[in-house]
């Protein structure tokens, strides 16, 4: 059986110019790339997995741990979690899901029974007591969400408190005088998601920005009988509110209490939902929203990753990278005046 040593020898390289040929962590000249392939098709090459790990000392694994409560966003989540194992895919690594909530245990199990390269970790609270322990532990760990002390570990995320800046800049820029923000179950508040407060701060300074009223309903249990309470709590006050959904799960709940009561989003009152772009366009109607950009949150927070797994390369200077949201108006504000 053919060995790295024999494609070496073959194109004319070092074992290592092979290396990096096959795991793309170095710039290699075309000319030598293509001898180090021809070599490899030549001698039907195959890598042994086991082999590499322990000749590398790495498991060819990245750990990615998003504790899946009841109150969990799963079909929000699919879009993170698919970009993170093709990216890790394109590293020839593989990805170790782990969705107990078991929270800085499983990070030192995780670690210490060397199961994985480096760690992605999801659903951050403000203040987390996982962080302190990740911080800690002898492989990279990235976070996606920020903390308020990322005891120096490295975070991708959506602007959220930009999120909520746009989402009452639109509700204000249509005429409304007053914005609800209809929130989270009882379960997110009590866990300080990191991202509830950002929103809630950008969205609170953009009210006073404009110098219009501005309220939040929360929490709010997630199902129909929920969502009909918000609705009414929401409208209480007089006139109709631009009403602003930043938990995606409870968009369509939302949307149906609305009708129910004869409003209809669009043309008696505005809405714009926290979602994904295939959320909104899936709706009926389709809902104005402001984008989580979850791809591209997950592609940045793998590429910084896979930085700090080279162990030749710089880690980036900058600690906490937020990705700009989008705001795409759809059918459920009224018409720009």
């Amino acid at each position: 059986m053919a060995t790295s040593r024999d494609v070496a020898r073959v194109a004319g390289v070092s074992q290592s110019t092979v290396s990096y040929v096959m795991s793309g962590r170095r710039s290699i000249s075309p000319e030598t790339r293509k001898r180090v392939l021809d070599a490899i098709e030549q001698l039907t090459y195959q890598p042994n997995a086991g082999a590499r790990a322990l000749a590398s000392q790495r498991t060819q694994v990245v750990g990615l741990v998003v504790p899946f409560g009841p109150a969990a966003d799963t079909a929000g989540l699919l879009p993170f979690i698919e970009t993170i194992a093709s990216c890790a895919r394109a590293e020839d690594h593989d990805v170790l899901l782990v969705t107990a909530d078991e929270g800085a245990a499983g990070l030192i199990r995780l670690a210490g029974r060397a199961l994985c390269d480096a760690i992605v970790l999801m659903g951050i609270g403000a203040d987390d007591a996982r962080i302190p322990v990740a911080a800690t532990l002898s492989v990279p760990v990235i976070l996606i969400g920020v903390p308020d002390d990322s005891a120096g570990l490295h975070c991708v995320d959506v602007d959220f408190a930009l999120a909520g800046a746009l989402a009452v800049d639109e509700l204000a820029g249509l005429g409304h005088d007053r914005v609800v923000l209809i929130g989270h179950p009882a379960e997110v508040i009590e866990r300080d998601i990191n991202f509830v407060r950002r929103f809630q701060r950008g969205a609170a300074a953009a009210a006073e920005r404009h110098g219009i009223g501005y309220s939040v309903v929360a929490p709010v249990p997630p199902d129909t009988a929920g969502a009909r309470e918000a609705v009414e709590r929401a409208l209480e006050g007089g006139g109709l509110p631009g009403i602003v959904v930043p938990n995606s799960q409870a968009v369509g709940p939302v949307l149906h209490a609305l009708v129910e009561r004869g409003l209809v989003p669009g043309r008696d009152i505005s809405l714009i939902g926290l979602c994904t772009d295939a959320a909104a366009e899936a709706t009926t109607p389709a809902v104005t929203n402001v984008s989580l950009e979850p791809r591209d949150v997950s592609r940045r927070a793998m590429e910084i990753l896979f930085r700090l797994l080279d162990r030749d390369g710089d880690d980036p200077a900058q600690l906490v990278e937020l990705i700009p949201p989008r705001l795409t108006r759809r059918d459920t504000t009224l018409p720009a005046p």
